[in-house]
């Protein structure tokens, strides 16, 4: 190779390697601008928001639909708006960030649609949500946290396995819905679960089945009572740690209450007469218990054996009546100490302790004798007391029942019933059939005999499960019904469940019932309309719609005829073009005399302007009330206030000063003398 080409390359290798490092620098610099450009479009922040990093604040602003959001969203706060169901974009569902929604407080009457499937808790109370389906849950398999407080959800509306696509749902709350009974196919992985303020009225066996891990359950305000409550409903829940029962219509405690772990019993404010004994039993780690504003007056030996934990015992609004009944209790709170907070144990009676807390009857307890042995009388003041205890009445024996009576053939439960225009349970066959565009018949046939039936139907929509319920409650003793009003070419789903007679006052009825087959549902769809009904449909909304249009019609017409004459009557009386009522009459009056008004009034008739050079008036004559008339014979005058140009008025000496106001209009006004005076002669 030539020499000097050697040195030539090795002079351009520096420059070379120049180039290179410029070239590593520029695509650095570009880079980056790129990362900050792209980290700027992260950052946009609605303009009717406000974003604090992935906060994004979009409450309280009378919003109608959800606005863009940038992607680094992770917490929606949208609630306290107008949001409806079409405001909900469907580019939501491509923020992978979203792990919050707030959207309570809005205007959805539909379960939203394109939800990010990131979401973990999604906040839907106070809307107008009508049903549950399992499509839309299934769009957020992360869900943990669902509140769906204060919508009109009813059972029927839940869709069957609803929540089978939400494996780690652990928190549900449905509080003051429009519920009947407990919702089925909630998912095993439920922690806490809120029913509160429902029409829920019965308890079946299986209604908590599979909920091993349930630890809250809030039952309060619905219609429960103990015979409509399964033996074993709460034996299932095992590690339930809190449940509330408070405002409902119970006697006694449910039986078989979860002993384990429960921590929380909320019992007031129902009907409770007495607390059998036993029905506390094995809750050791029982830390509250509230009895308040019940009709307990005592409460049985040895109700709180196992109760070491316990620190709070409130039993406000009893009518507790202390007698040697209760020395065992008085014992125990003395034995307790200040470990335990009790509230409202106070005395009934007797009347010479009314009024007293239990704990400081030291002396009246004393002359007790210590009940030994069950059934021994006590007394105090000379009075007796029965120290035994009510017996539990029986409970739940309305879903241990099965039926065994022959020639009604049931079919087996192990099969699949697909909803078709039958339907057919453990203890009941349902049939529906379509009789009109407006009307289906439903006949059922039951193995057993019930107090009332619960019969719902459900129209559907679009979609699955959508449309409005109606529920009503059958008489025991009917096997049809007829369904009317009804919409056509509608389907229906009708499901009826049976309410089992009280067994109180009877004797026990060999068999169980298998309540999870109660439940029974039809499906049916009404006719069209025939050419004949809907022209008479036609005609009888035409012949209703008329009267009603002539009546708003003829109302129109008076109202606008009333408005124009007043307008009429208004512009002439301003223009002077009507007279008064009384000016007529003084009109025709004058003109059946033959004497002259001026010269009755000693006043000389003249056309032109009579002037006093003092306070007094001025006279200029009057068009006559009806220009297209024939002049009349007298002439009508309009007298003008008028007032000397020294400021002088009516009313004032001639040496008084009048200020400046007085020389204007205002002025006059101001001294209580009025522009101008109409006045008829």
């Amino acid at each position: 190779m030539d020499p000097r080409g050697v040195v030539g390359l090795q002079a351009l290798l520096p420059l070379f390697f120049v180039w290179l490092t410029l070239q590593a620098g520029l695509f650095q610099l570009a880079s980056a601008s790129i990362q900050g450009y792209i980290g700027d479009r992260d950052m946009i922040c609605p303009s009717v928001c406000r974003c604090d990093e992935d906060f994004i604040y979009c409450n309280d602003r009378g919003l109608s639909s959800i606005p863009s959001l940038p992607p680094s969203a992770s917490v929606l706060y949208l609630q306290n708006n107008h949001i409806n169901n079409p405001g909900l974009p469907t580019s939501l569902e491509h923020h992978l960030a979203v792990r919050v929604v707030y959207l309570y407080d809005n205007e959805l009457d539909e379960f939203p649609l394109h939800l990010p499937p990131s979401v973990r808790e999604l906040h839907l109370q106070d809307n107008n949500i009508r049903t549950i389906p399992r499509s839309a849950l299934a769009r957020m398999p992360l869900l943990e946290k669902l509140h769906l407080d204060d919508n009109s959800i009813s059972t029927v509306s839940i869709e069957d396995q609803a929540f089978a696509d939400n494996p780690r749902l652990r928190l549900l709350f449905l509080s003051r819905n429009h519920l009947s009974s407990i919702p089925s196919g909630l998912p095993a992985s439920l922690e806490e679960l809120r029913l509160d303020d429902n029409r829920i009225s019965t308890i079946p066996t299986h209604a908590f089945r599979g909920l091993a891990s349930l630890r809250c359950l809030v039952l309060d305000g619905n219609l429960l009572a103990n015979q409509r409550i399964a033996d074993d409903t709460f034996s299932r829940l095992s590690n339930l740690t809190e449940l509330s029962l408070v405002r409902n219509s119970l006697q006694t405690p449910p039986v078989n209450l979860p002993s384990a772990h429960l921590q929380r019993l909320s019992l007031q404010e129902n009907a409770l007469t007495h607390m059998p004994r036993g029905s506390l039993d094995g809750m050791r780690r029982l830390q509250r218990l509230d009895l308040s504003g019940n009709n307990l007056t005592t409460l049985p030996r040895g109700l709180f054996k196992d109760l070491d934990s316990l620190g709070q015992l409130l039993v406000r609004g009893n009518s507790w009546h202390c007698g040697c009944n209760l020395r065992w209790l008085y014992d125990w709170l003395h034995t307790r100490g200040n470990t335990i907070t009790v509230r409202g144990l106070t005395c009934h009676s007797p009347d010479k302790v009314r009024d007293m807390p239990l704990i400081d009857l030291n002396s009246e307890m004393e002359e007790c004798e210590v009940v030994r042995t069950a059934g021994t009388k006590d007394r105090i003041g000379g009075g007796a007391f029965d120290s035994s205890t009510t017996q539990t009445p029986p409970q739940g024996s309305l879903f241990t029942l099965r039926s065994r009576r022959l020639g009604l053939g049931l079919p087996d439960s192990a099969l699949d019933y697909t909803l078709s225009s039958s339907g057919v349970g453990k203890s009941l066959a349902l049939n529906v059939k379509p009789l009109s565009h407006s009307s289906i018949r439903v006949t059922w046939s039951v193995a057993q005999p019930s107090s009332s039936f619960r019969l719902s139907w459900l129209r559907l929509g679009n979609g699955k499960a959508m449309g409005s319920i109606t529920e009503t409650l059958v008489r025991g003793d009917r096997r049809e019904y007829l369904l009317t009003a009804l919409q056509p070419r509608s389907g229906y789903i009708i499901c009826m469940v049976p309410l089992p007679a009280s067994s109180e006052g009877k004797g026990p009825v060999s068999g169980d019932v298998d309540s999870e087959e109660s439940l029974v549902c039809a499906k049916a769809e009404t006719s069209d309309l025939s050419p004949l009904e809907e022209e008479e449909n036609a005609d009888s909304q035409h012949i209703t719609v008329l009267p009603l249009a002539g009546i708003i019609g003829g109302a129109t017409a008076i109202v606008s005829l009333a408005l124009i004459f007043g307008v009429f009557c208004w512009y002439g009386h301003r223009t002077g073009h009507l007279c008064p009522r009384d000016h007529y009459t003084r009109s025709s009056a004058r003109k059946s005399k033959n004497y002259d008004d001026y010269i009755e009034s000693g006043t000389k008739k003249d056309n032109t302007i009579l002037e006093i050079r003092g306070p007094g008036f001025q006279m200029t004559p009057m068009a006559a009330c009806q220009p297209m008339q024939p002049k009349p014979l007298r002439e009508d005058y309009i007298i003008h206030t008028i007032f000397p140009s020294n400021g002088t008025g009516l009313y004032k000496g001639a040496n008084h000063v009048s200020n400046a106001g007085h020389g204007t209009n205002r002025g006059y006004r101001d001294g209580g003398i009025p522009d101008i005076d109409y006045c008829y002669t």
